[in-house]
């Protein structure tokens, strides 16, 4: 699935992968290929990004915005966000 990460100043991220796990206003939760359709408001938090099913992971600190799923593409609007660090399997 292609996953798109904007900001009101720029593109911050635009990959295919595995999936993303999201802060929710009421929680965490993961989106992953083919998930249905939804929009979701996302509260200030920590954003994983999961690149691939080898646990390749990129994070991305997040202001609130929102989410939303179609078609197999994930956009994430957000007021701000910076990446926060990589972790690659050992």
């Amino acid at each position: 699935m292609n996953l798109e990460i904007l900001t009101p100043e720029k593109k911050l991220f635009s990959a295919d992968v595995y999936g993303v796990q999201l802060p929710g206003v009421d929680g965490l939760f993961e989106v992953l290929d083919k998930h249905a359709p939804l929009v979701s408001a996302l509260k200030a938090g920590r954003l994983k990004v999961l690149k691939d099913k080898s646990n390749h992971l990129a994070y991305f600190t997040i202001q609130s915005g929102f989410v939303e799923v179609i078609h197999n593409k994930v956009t994430v609007l957000v007021e701000g966000a910076v990446p926060s660090g990589k972790q690659k399997p050992n």
